[in-house]
């Protein structure tokens, strides 16, 4: 279409069109009609996008050249604020397509009150429809870039909260209200730590535990949270899972410390899925115990040689025996051995370390003090034997 055409009788319309309040009116209640999500934002607001975007659209009309990054850059603001107020991408489009509508059928009708021919008017239409299709482009591309970024923003906004609240670390002046992200200040929550380092799947996993409820976010690499009750899946059967019981928000650092020392404590045993961490409370107190339990090994163990795999052999069958109840079938049946030979590892290991006698004699118990001493030192001893 030549430049005349554009700036005569179709440009004078398109001009006519964009500056009438009324045409701005129609297709902003046409896009409220069609999209519920664009009916609850005022009306005001949607008449003024609806005018700016035709006013860049009649000037790109009017011009030779294609339409340039400056024509769009409204519609980039109405996509970005669309996103910012929660209006969903579909809501959004669904809403600009009807205005779009609307606007040809009124320019149809006046064009042809105008003495207009219909070929004119549908060249122009189309010319137009190609912009608008750009246009449309340009308001998803706003949607989805301010959409990532409205993203990231309350991603690190929701793990500076974590921190603070897990690791007690002070605030940096930012009002991250534990309420704006669903905690009451007098609820009681889980605290749950997982061995989950990978930051590409800490987003899938995060949104499957925040279904229950609660914050979760990266805390110190790991992906960490709070939440009013536990999930009942466990998830993904490879992650291991600690968690505390429900307690007020300021014992929240106190319980972090204990879940995630837990959490190495069964990480070492090779655990998997989700564990109280009042379950692993036995070991993880003894693991924080590192240089008594080097000296319980030492002073228990210590004719024992970490290079004799027979020896090796002894220690792990008492380790078993005694996690075990201290029952010879079911050791035996752990270690598919029959419960000689079970009974003959433990007499020997008694004349090599000096084990007391009942461990070994049928219907033998130590007392619990005796039982953790031994448990203890044959542990440690394997482990780092």
């Amino acid at each position: 279409m030549a430049l005349a055409e554009r700036t005569g009788s179709l440009g004078a319309l398109l001009r006519d069109l964009a500056a009438d309040r009324r045409v701005v009116e129609e297709m902003a209640e046409a896009a409220r009609v069609h999209s519920p999500e664009v009916a609850r934002l005022p009306q005001a607001e949607n008449c003024r996008h609806v005018a700016a975007l035709l006013t860049a659209g009649v000037a790109s009309f009017q011009r030779l050249e294609e339409p340039s990054e400056r024509d769009f850059a409204e519609a980039r603001r109405l996509g970005a604020d669309r996103a910012a107020q929660g209006v969903s991408v579909a809501g959004l489009l669904q809403g600009v397509q009807a205005g779009r509508q609307r606007m040809v059928e009124i320019a149809l009708d006046r064009g042809r009150a105008a003495g207009i021919p219909d070929t004119a008017l549908l060249e122009a239409l189309l010319e137009l429809g190609r912009y608008a299709s750009a246009l449309e482009r340009a308001l998803v591309d706003g949607y989805h870039t301010a959409e990532r970024e409205l993203v990231r923003t309350r991603r690190d906004a929701r793990d500076r909260l974590l921190r603070r609240l897990l690791l007690d670390e002070p605030g940096d002046g930012r009002p991250d209200d534990p309420a704006g992200f669903g905690l009451r200040p007098d609820g009681r929550y889980h605290c749950v730590v997982t061995d989950l380092t990978d930051p590409t799947r800490i987003p899938i996993v995060e949104r499957q535990l925040r279904g229950g409820g609660g914050v979760f976010g990266t805390v110190d690499d790991r992906l960490a949270g709070l939440c009013p009750r536990l999930p009942a899946d466990p998830l993904d059967r490879a992650m291991l899972v600690v968690a505390a019981p429900a307690r007020p928000l300021a014992e929240a650092p106190a319980l972090h410390r204990l879940c995630v020392a837990a959490l190495r404590v069964a990480a070492r045993a090779g655990l998997r899925g989700l564990h109280p961490v009042v379950d692993l409370a036995g070991e993880t107190a003894l693991a924080a115990q590192p240089e008594l339990a080097e000296l319980v090994s030492g002073e228990l163990l210590g004719h024992l040689d970490p290079a004799d795999e027979f020896h090796r052999q002894l220690a792990s069958t008492a380790l078993t025996y005694l996690d075990h109840g201290q029952r010879l079938d079911r050791t035996a049946a752990a270690l598919h051995l029959h419960p000689n030979t079970v009974r003959y590892r433990l007499r020997r290991l008694q004349e090599v370390v000096g084990l007391p006698p009942t461990l070994a004699e049928p219907g033998g118990r130590w007392s619990v003090p005796q039982t953790v001493r031994w448990w203890w030192a044959l542990r440690t001893w394997l482990e780092r034997g």
